[in-house]
């Protein structure tokens, strides 16, 4: 009998991922020859660890087919990873345990760079424990920081949710700048990377409007000069918009704000970025100003998905897969680009080896020489990502976002001693 399918999701979620989630289902189901029953683990590795497996046969077909348009995670998430091998042996033989007592052979972990590192140590974990299990990426992260890929899946509607809401906003300080708000801070997601950041420089239209600073990861915060950036485009236009990644640094390389501290940096939560830079603004200039977070807000909305976007997140989870019924394994299904007008794409192979716990950050080339914008080569690259619409359903005019009932299957194992494994 073919070994069963196992998928779960890491890390934050974005507008697409249960795209990815219903591409694995839709699948796995086409190839009875070479699967069994797809279940899905509630709470990403966790619920592997404490054998919370749900029964994907449970869900009404329309439920799950509604995943290709409904934001959030279904199957629950996790910021856990799993310990070193040596050291935390006992992960292991519970995976194992639980693997073997649900007769689950492949296992698809939907995430970002901490999730393919996870993924990698179950395939490695095969090998070691003499335990016959496929292990395979599905890439997903809104920071858009996984090496080896034109764009990650969940980055493209966050950046064309980020660049809409800067369009619409800034026209609402242009609007009133002459005895009102003159500057308008908003922050966005990025710890490392900052696409996020340089989304919102697509909200410009030809002639420079909004004025606009965007202040990233990648270039080491100088108050002076950017007061003295700031002024100038004040002057100049009446008023500015500040586009600030929550990963924005210090000349010494500290991070400008922390919202809470964690032992794992990558763990540790950012903010606070918005109104420090309105706290040191205010102080320095005196220009009435307001911010914004828009926080979970730019993974979560997907009723302003871009239709790229959706349609990647889908083929990879389709693609990863497909790929194990080729005879792959230990792999992440990457997109490649072909080109950029008409915009043309494919899925190829990675080994898991080369993305786990790797970050790409934005190259120097795409940030532009004052260090405050992006140059036409990034534009170039992020205007296909936002292409499209692809709207949920609606009823009673609001968006139409089903839930599944998650039935889990009868724990077979011996109960998790806590403790021991965390």
């Amino acid at each position: 009998m073919p070994k069963n399918a196992l998928y779960a999701q890491s890390g934050g979620v974005s507008a697409v991922i249960n795209a990815s989630a219903w591409g694995v289902i839709e699948a796995v189901r086409a190839h009875p020859a070479h699967f069994g029953t797809c279940f899905a683990a509630r709470n990403g590795i966790l619920g592997v660890l404490e054998e919370e497996i749900f029964d994907l046969d449970e869900e009404d077909p329309l439920t799950l087919a509604a995943l290709r348009h409904t934001p959030g995670g279904a199957f629950g998430s996790c910021r856990f990873d799993l310990g070193d091998p040596e050291k935390d042996r006992v992960q292991y033989e519970r995976l194992v345990e639980v693997f073997q007592a649900h007769d689950i052979g492949y296992f698809f972990y939907n995430g970002g760079g901490g999730s393919m590192d996870t993924a990698l140590k179950v395939a490695r974990m095969g090998e070691v424990m003499d335990y016959p299990i496929t292990a395979v990426g599905v890439p997903k992260t809104i920071d858009n920081d996984l090496p080896l890929t034109d764009a990650c899946p969940g980055f493209g509607s966050a950046a064309k949710f980020i660049a809409t809401v800067v369009r619409e906003a800034s026209l609402d300080v242009e609007s009133a700048h002459t005895s009102s708000t003159r500057v308008f801070i908003i922050e966005v997601m990025g710890r490392h990377a900052g696409w996020l950041a340089a989304a919102a420089a697509l909200a410009q239209e030809y002639d420079g409007r909004p004025p606009m600073l965007i202040l990233f990861p990648e270039v080491p915060f100088d108050q002076a000069r950017f007061l003295t950036h700031l002024q100038m485009a004040v002057h100049c236009h009446g008023y500015c918009v500040v586009v600030a990644a929550e990963g924005l640094k210090n000349p010494d390389g500290s991070l400008f704000s922390v919202a809470q501290n964690h032992d794992v940096y990558a763990y540790t939560q950012l903010g606070g970025v918005a109104p420090r830079l309105a706290e040191l603004i205010r102080a320095e200039t005196g220009h009435k100003l307001h911010w914004s977070v828009v926080d979970y807000v730019q993974r979560a909305a997907r009723h302003l998905a871009s239709r790229v976007d959706v349609e990647q997140a889908y083929a990879v989870g389709r693609a990863a897969v497909e790929g194990v019924v080729a005879g792959q394994h230990s792999f992440v299904p990457m997109i490649r680009r072909l080109s950029n007008v008409p915009y043309r794409w494919s899925i190829e192979p990675v080994p898991l080896e080369a993305v786990a716990n790797i970050e790409r950050g934005m190259p120097e080339e795409h940030i532009s020489p004052d260090g405050y914008g992006i140059t036409a080569a990034c534009r170039e690259y992020l205007r296909p990502l936002i292409g499209g619409e692809d709207y949920p359903p609606f009823e009673g005019g609001l968006p139409c976002y089903p839930r599944i009932q998650g039935v889990l299957r009868p724990q077979r194992c011996p109960p998790l001693h806590a403790d021991s494994l965390y």
